[in-house]
């Protein structure tokens, strides 16, 4: 009986962190230990967007990070000024440390001074991403 009541307790929360995790995965928001971030062009190995920069740190075997790689370079094309920048994860482990990347893809959206703006972990939505470039760019 107490094997029946320990599994469905680990079921319960199985589904339940599920939930919550698919309601976080992708959202553009802004943590507070951000507040200050500034990134250059020296640090991403890119120029800046004259009005915002969509930085997206991928790795190798990330398929989410593919998918991720189409929206950003279609909200580039769509607004003028916008630049997307896309950083192999593996290969700049200082930066990911210092930024605290926990999994690919994860987007940044800077502003034109390189500030942090918004970020996401895990793929964002298109409208969301547009939006989030409206932030930066206002």
């Amino acid at each position: 009986m107490t094997g029946l009541v320990v599994c469905a307790a680990v079921l319960a929360l199985s589904a339940l962190f599920g939930l919550w995790r698919m309601r976080r995965d992708g959202r553009l928001r802004v943590r507070g230990r951000d507040e200050g971030v500034r990134l250059n062009a020296a640090e991403l190995g890119a120029e800046l967007g004259e009005r915002a920069t969509l930085v997206q740190f991928s790795s190798a075997f990330c398929a989410p990070c593919r998918a991720t790689r189409r929206v950003l370079e279609e909200v580039s094309d769509m607004v003028e000024g916008v630049v997307h920048v896309e950083i192999d994860a593996e290969s700049q482990l200082e930066l990911v440390r210092r930024l605290e990347i926990l999994r690919t893809p994860t987007v940044l959206v800077l502003d034109s001074r390189g500030a942090l703006v918004q970020r996401a972990s895990g793929q964002p939505r298109t409208a969301d991403v547009i939006a989030a470039v409206g932030l930066a760019v206002g």
